[in-house]
């Protein structure tokens, strides 16, 4: 059977990660063939990577879905962008749009292989690597600081390489870590890129036991996650959704959920010492105004649009501290496993889907009617 044009592209740029004795080793993968609606979506046959010295092949067992995808095939980091992922996306259903910035920091490099969240198990080593770790189930750390910890710059599987919509996929050995305990594979697919950004904008806040934190956008992936984590902390979390989810975003551990509105502050008792912030928009001057002096905004995401204004004022008169998020800092993933073995959080599932389905699972994403993460499932591969 012939090669196809596209796999001869990829190996002539990169010819030591197939085995050309013969036709290619192949995987089922999703493509995402550019910026644009679902149908970018390609589920297909494509080239099984190799790993080279210094790197692992894991079988994929789940992949947990992101907004972070799903922006990244919008070009929704694009400065020509300035309203919700919501409204871009239905923007690009009509009609598809290529954008040179529209990746974190430059143009994304279609076509290529998305997926941030991977629970794996390790089926081959590079040249030289520690084969203990084959058969292991593992977790991959999504955000790479590859230069150093004292260095902000980051490689991002799934978005500045081949991530793990995939029946397999190839990542640096550093970035694997073991996990042992009783969870599910779509349970463990859900943490990486989640709880992973949570868990750090706590850190970067510096969250501590007995702070009032407010948590915006509770019901999803990353709110849920800060909502968990933060009460791990010993921190008194108030937690912002609709009210139809209340429940469940109690469940959580949440002290007191609150509806959302443009003005949160009127909803509040009190003023809070931390805002975890993924939501942004209309609502962003109202959260600084819930601060206490002194307070502390943390965010990395902006979900209901990244444009917004504020008094200045409300700044710089309360000593406020805003910090931007991402760039994980090293604790975060190994406090993250510890937590997990340990048995201190659990995730909730909303939906699994095959990975075939990715387009449902992104549609259905998109209408924000659930609580917690969605998670694909690839299909085990034959032989």
């Amino acid at each position: 059977m012939a090669i196809d044009e596209a796999i001869r592209r990829q190996i002539a740029l990169d010819p030591a990660r197939f085995q050309l004795t013969g036709e290619a080793p192949r995987m089922m993968a999703v493509v995402t063939t550019g910026n644009g609606g679902l149908d970018r979506l390609d589920y297909r046959a494509v080239p099984r990577p190799v790993p080279a010295a210094g790197e692992v092949l894991l079988q994929v067992l789940a992949a947990g879905v992101n907004t972070t995808e799903i922006n990244t095939r919008l070009g929704w980091y694009s400065a020509a962008v300035d309203g919700s992922t919501e409204s871009a996306s239905a923007a690009e259903e009509r009609r598809a749009t290529a954008k040179e910035d529209g990746g974190w920091s430059a143009a994304t490099p279609f076509p290529f292989i998305q997926g941030t969240d991977c629970c794996g198990r390790v089926v081959e080593v590079g040249p030289g690597g520690d084969r203990s770790t084959l058969g292991r189930r593992v977790l991959v750390r999504p955000c790479m600081r590859l230069e150093s910890f004292g260095s902000l710059e980051t490689v991002w599987m799934g978005s500045d390489f081949d991530g793990a919509f995939a029946q397999f996929v190839r990542v640096p050995a550093s970035e694997v870590f073991p996990v042992d305990c009783d969870w599910s594979d779509a349970e463990l697919g859900a943490i990486p890129c989640a709880y992973g950004t949570a868990e750090n904008m706590l850190e970067r806040a510096a969250v501590a036991k007995g702070e009032q934190v407010l948590v915006t956008g509770a019901s999803g992936g990353v709110g849920s996650a800060a909502v968990q984590l933060a009460k791990r902390r010993g921190a008194v979390v108030t937690a912002v959704a609709r009210p139809v989810k209340a429940g469940q975003v109690a469940a959580l551990g949440a002290d007191r959920v609150i509806g959302g509105r443009d003005d949160i502050a009127d909803s509040l008792d009190d003023k809070v010492d931390v805002v975890v912030d993924n939501v942004g928009g209309p609502a962003f001057a109202g959260l600084l105004g819930s601060l206490h002096r002194g307070g502390r905004y943390v965010t990395s995401g902006a979900i209901a649009g990244p444009l917004v204004t504020f008094d200045k004022r409300t700044l710089y008169l309360n000593d406020l501290t805003l910090i931007g998020c991402t760039a994980w800092d090293e604790p975060v993933f190994p406090t993250l496993v510890g937590v997990i073995e340990r048995g201190e959080i659990r995730p909730v599932i909303a939906a699994t889907y095959p990975l075939a389905r990715i387009a449902d699972a992104q549609r259905d994403f998109l209408k924000k009617r659930h609580v917690g993460k969605f998670v694909l499932m690839p299909e085990a591969p034959q032989g």
